[in-house]
């Protein structure tokens, strides 16, 4: 998806308006930690932070998988 956007000024600074229907596509709220990166010095990345509770249900539920069906996917894999 691309969207094309202008910044808004925001007192001496400006901001990206993200509409309710991408943030809601995402995952994300006012309370959502982002990371902004610019991996080639040319654009922007904003991505979530995933909170350590996610990562532990995450990691629980990879577990689980692993223990349930861990044997057919490695046999898959061969």
């Amino acid at each position: 998806m691309t969207i094309r956007k202008r910044l808004t000024k925001h007192g001496n600074s400006y901001a990206l308006i993200i509409e309710r229907p991408i943030l809601e596509l995402l995952g994300i709220d006012s309370d959502t930690l982002l990371q902004i990166s610019t991996p080639d010095g040319s654009s922007i990345v904003i991505t979530p932070v995933k909170s350590e509770q996610q990562r532990e249900q995450f990691a629980s539920s990879l577990e689980k998988v692993n223990k349930k069906f861990g044997r057919a996917l490695k046999r898959l894999a061969e």
